[in-house]
């Protein structure tokens, strides 16, 4: 909730940059107020080209109010009552806690196989160094095969 309450913050402050933005710029695009001199004329200040500023901070302005509304409703309201919360706090926490048993059972069964295929390896590396074993003795004759010749 704090989340959305800063954002909401924040929208407030954009909104009030706008409003000062608005006026700032409409006060230096103004045309000049005309005074009657001493003659009795009035004096014409010169208008510069005007851009639509109206328009502009009217869309900013607007736009940024619809991001005020839809914070503001997003907030919680008054009907979540402290029971309400506490209830859905229980419901997480049994989630929670059932997310918690399977992840359990399923360690257990990585556990279980990972045993078994170090034992896979192992009676692999046994059987490589026997057989390397047997490669490297030299070879005897057997009794059989010396009355053969």
């Amino acid at each position: 909730m704090a989340d959305r309450l800063t954002q909401l913050q924040d929208a407030v402050n954009q909104q009030a940059e706008n409003f000062c933005n608005s006026i700032g710029v409409l006060q230096q695009v103004a045309p000049p107020s005309k005074f009657p001199d001493r003659n009795g004329s009035s004096s014409n200040g010169q208008n510069g080209p005007q851009e639509d500023y109206t328009m502009t901070f009217a869309a900013l302005i607007a736009r940024c109010a619809k991001d005020i509304d839809f914070l503001i409703e997003s907030l919680p309201s008054e009907d979540s009552s402290t029971e309400l919360q506490l209830a859905s706090l229980r419901r997480l926490e049994q989630e929670n806690n059932d997310a918690a048993l399977k992840l359990k059972e399923v360690i257990g069964r990585g556990e279980a196989l990972l045993d078994r295929i170090q034992g896979a390896l192992s009676d692999i590396s046994q059987t490589q160094l026997d057989m390397q074993k047997l490669e490297s003795e030299p070879s005897t004759p057997t009794t059989s095969t010396q009355s053969l010749l």
